[in-house]
């Protein structure tokens, strides 16, 4: 049933499909770089949910409180980014 506390959010900054979003609002918490409490946010995926509705897929679920730990905390996670290489 998941973590106590839930830390089933992963940092993938990454639409449905797995493409970056293209729209003007910042999904990555400025490309990865910011850590300011309560300030941007980052695209988060259930990694224990794939399959379980279409809000809560494993790369895009809903995006986070802030990008300081605490705030990725609070949200739900442990503040951990997955990275994935297309060759």
């Amino acid at each position: 049933m998941g973590d106590m506390p839930n830390q089933h959010d992963a940092l993938t900054g990454s639409q449905i499909d797995g493409r970056a979003y293209t729209d003007a609002m910042d999904h990555t918490c400025g490309n990865w770089t910011s850590n300011t409490a309560g300030m941007g946010s980052a695209q988060l995926g259930h990694i224990d949910r794939q399959g379980r509705g279409a809000n809560s897929t494993w790369n895009s679920s809903h995006g986070s409180r802030g990008c300081s730990q605490p705030d990725l905390v609070a949200t739900g996670g442990a503040g951990l980014l997955y990275c994935f290489a297309v060759n």
